[in-house]
């Protein structure tokens, strides 16, 4: 692979992750608006979940928002890392085997940090 080749992969990738990354910011920001809200709304009303016919929809609403809100930020932890490993030279090598990373799997999952044999494996 020529030189040319090799850094307009590099930036392509980068471009990828980076507009990742945005798109997660945006997403961790309307949920945090969103748990926000929920949390706020449910100050204003003694809330008795055990009670309150509405007070176990809301209590699952505020739970599921936060859950979204963690993945979310989870998600932008990885591709941070995802970056950091480009930027090393180690992006696409699998860290349990060392070997290369497929293309395609990069391609859905750009922050995958293990090949699809050993991310089977980690499962089991």
């Amino acid at each position: 692979m020529s030189d040319a080749s090799r850094d307009a992969d590099f930036c392509a990738v980068r471009e990828r992750l980076e507009a990742e990354r945005a798109s997660t910011s945006a997403q961790i920001g309307a949920l945090s608006r969103d748990f926000t809200a929920i949390v706020e709304a449910n100050a204003l009303v003694a809330i008795d979940d055990e009670h309150d016919p509405e007070g176990s929809s809301t209590a699952f609403e505020r739970a599921h928002v936060a859950s979204l809100l963690a993945r979310a930020r989870e998600h932008l932890a990885d591709l941070d890392q995802a970056l950091e490993r480009l930027e090393n030279g180690e992006y696409g090598r699998c860290e349990v085997c060392g070997e290369p990373i497929p293309t395609e799997r990069l391609e859905v999952r750009p922050a995958a940090r293990t090949c699809v044999r050993c991310a089977e494996a980690r499962i089991r």
